[in-house]
């Protein structure tokens, strides 16, 4: 099966890279991060995060990677639930680790989550390293799609478990058109008058619409290797969670 590459949505030019501008982009508004995914999600997707967990929850895994980390989130609810040795986020953008870092010592987790500088594309881990790979709202900023998924299931091991919450399109009316509407015009405001860059929450709404989700991101993994592939629309669609086995 031929993989085709999503259209190119950058933050805030069409020249230049795009894993540099994502990066630019979540060191602007990392002091504010944690708070706008809280505020605009109404909290919801606290319980998104801890259902993406629950999904490699079956596999007991001790060694987990969680990539595009940011404050870490994810990596955070790995090391309460499933209580593994060893939890490693990796993220592009320093800011957004400085955050998590703080989190970690808050929270007495480190040595056990341990958040690195690393690039989703060019995994630093030799082959089968980890039980469980985990992703939240971050294969949507890759620069090639499926070279970062490539990678994840390298550095998974054989039986082990991905488990990837990415924003969906929802279908039903009139909760699809209320959601277009709060995705393109109110949410970029707010998230300019808190995060003071205009241009983060517009990308938002540009980087969901070009992702291909639902059947089609089933089908891309399944084409890279990933066996056993399920997804599981969240909260009328808004996200989905993919998972997946090597």
């Amino acid at each position: 099966m031929a993989l085709t590459q999503q259209t190119q949505v950058k933050p805030y030019s069409e020249q230049g890279s795009k894993k540099s501008q994502v990066s630019q982009m979540f060191d602007n508004v990392a002091p504010w991060y944690d708070f706008l995914n809280h505020f605009l999600s109404l909290g919801i997707d606290i319980s998104w995060r801890k259902k993406t967990i629950a999904a490699i929850k079956d596999i007991h895994p001790k060694q987990i990677l969680d990539v595009a980390t940011g404050t870490g989130d994810l990596a955070i609810e790995a090391a309460k639930q499933l209580s593994p040795e060893k939890v490693i986020g990796i993220d592009i953008s320093h800011e957004m680790l400085e955050v998590g870092r703080d989190k970690l010592k808050k929270r007495h987790l480190f040595p056990t989550v341990e958040l690195l500088s690393g690039d989703s594309e060019k995994i630093e881990f030799p082959d089968n390293s980890f039980d469980a790979v985990t992703v939240a709202f971050g294969v949507r900023n890759f620069e090639n799609l499926d070279a970062g998924l490539a990678e994840m299931l390298r550095v998974m091991r054989p039986g082990g478990k991905v488990a990837i919450l990415e924003f969906s399109m929802p279908t039903m009316f009139p909760f699809k058109q209320l959601y277009h509407f709060y995705f393109k015009y109110i949410l970029p405001v707010i998230g300019k008058i808190t995060s003071k860059d205009p241009k983060a929450y517009s990308y938002l709404y540009e980087s969901v619409q070009a992702f291909p989700d639902g059947e089609k991101f089933v089908s891309k993994l399944e084409a890279l290797g990933y066996k056993a592939v399920t997804s599981t629309p969240f909260t009328l669609g808004i996200c989905t969670l993919y998972v997946g086995k090597k």
